[in-house]
């Protein structure tokens, strides 16, 4: 009888399941639009008032996205003194919708990446998860890996996409 041989553990393929990467801490949107006076305006009095009075400890460790969902101009002191009060319980603080949280969860765990340890490697980036990944996030380890790598797939081991491949005298 012949030995299964595993081709794909046995081609020097590194896999990176982003899905792996996912910050496990709750996700929220802070609406500006609960502060403003009439859906029209933010007075700052009023608003003053309430980052002194409001339950800050409710946001301990959570990973907030600031949005405004009113059609309103929003001063850019408010989002500096959201920040004064968020930044202290808050994991992440971003100004956005949830997407761009999510991007930048995952760019900060890419920061920490020490990129050598892909030199020359041929990469495959796994596609499916039970998370949502925004296209960003593969977008940007792209770009991370391309000075690095020596190939970059997207899909599973078994069945990928090309989507780089350096050519002599690419670096």
């Amino acid at each position: 009888m012949e030995e299964i041989v595993n081709k794909v553990l046995s081609s020097g393929l590194i896999q990176i399941d982003l899905e792996e990467f996912y910050h496990p801490g709750e996700r929220l949107e802070y609406d500006l639009k609960q502060n403003l006076y009439m859906e029209l305006i933010l007075k700052e009095k009023d608003f003053r008032e309430f980052l002194k009075t409001n339950d800050w400890e409710a946001y301990r460790n959570k990973n907030i996205a600031i949005v405004c969902t009113a059609d309103a101009i929003i001063p850019t002191w408010a989002y500096m003194l959201l920040a004064t009060k968020l930044q202290k319980v808050a994991h992440k603080v971003v100004v956005g919708n949830l997407e761009t949280l999510e991007i930048a969860l995952y760019n900060d765990y890419f920061s920490t990446i020490d990129i050598n340890d892909y030199l020359g490697a041929k990469i495959v980036i796994k596609g499916c998860s039970k998370v949502n990944i925004p296209n960003a996030v593969y977008f940007n380890l792209t770009q991370l890996l391309l000075p690095v790598s020596q190939s970059i797939m997207f899909g599973e081991p078994c069945s990928t996409v090309p989507v780089y491949k350096q050519v002599r005298g690419d670096k």
